[in-house]
């Protein structure tokens, strides 16, 4: 192991590092919010929207990153409407994210109990009333430990822009190695770089599941 090689081409890695979290935190946060709409509809089953959305998950879902990246990147530009290589890096993850962290959403917020919503709606309340009211203060908690999986699917995902040809972590390390034929030291680099980044928002979410626990539970 060539430490002196992995001391040189540190700062590579740091500049690869920042490129990637700045193009997975635009993706992750445009995923939630985008998925928080879409779980609404998928949860109050809005008419026609309901099956456009559902149809769009099964797209998202059951296509990989990697092709809907040669889409946008490669395909749009055939019909005229050329993307950025990191905009079309964060229109696909969010694309992606949004799918999931949409099913995510309705998911939590099919565990609140019907009689609570039956109870809102003799009282009187609208569908967005019982949204604030009732659905929301209870299903979000709720859906912490399925948003904090699928955030840390989509860092890890990010490993394909490289594709695109955007100097991330993945992409730098693989130049590296055609340059220097110094597998390990480089790809140790990889995993250390992702580990930095994955291992703290692990411990994040667990911690804000006990949270959650502790207030809902009492454990």
């Amino acid at each position: 192991m060539d430490f002196a090689i992995i001391k040189e081409t540190a700062p590579l890695y740091w500049q690869a590092l920042q490129v990637t979290l700045g193009l997975a935190v635009v993706g992750i946060l445009l995923s939630l919010s985008l998925g928080f709409c879409l779980g609404m509809i998928r949860y109050f089953k809005l008419p026609v929207i309901y099956a456009i959305v559902g149809g769009y998950i099964e797209l998202a879902r059951n296509t990989p990153l990697l092709i809907q990246l040669y889409f946008l990147y490669y395909g749009l530009p055939k019909v005229g409407i050329p993307l950025e290589k990191n905009s079309a890096a964060i229109i696909g993850l969010t694309f992606l994210g949004a799918a999931y962290m949409a099913e995510a959403f309705r998911s939590s917020f099919e565990t609140i109990p019907q009689v609570q919503l039956e109870s809102g709606r003799s009282l009187g309340f609208s569908r967005w009333q019982l949204a604030r009211i009732v659905i929301l203060p209870q299903g979000l908690p709720q859906s912490i430990p399925s948003l904090g999986a699928n955030c840390i699917f989509l860092l890890k995902e990010t490993s394909v822009f490289s594709a695109i040809s955007i100097m991330d972590l993945t992409n730098t390390a693989k130049d590296l190695i055609g340059m220097y034929y110094m597998t390990r030291e480089f790809l140790l680099m990889l995993v250390v770089s992702y580990a930095l980044v994955i291992l703290p928002m692990i411990l994040i979410i667990n911690l804000l599941e006990r949270r959650v626990r502790r207030v809902n539970y009492g454990l």
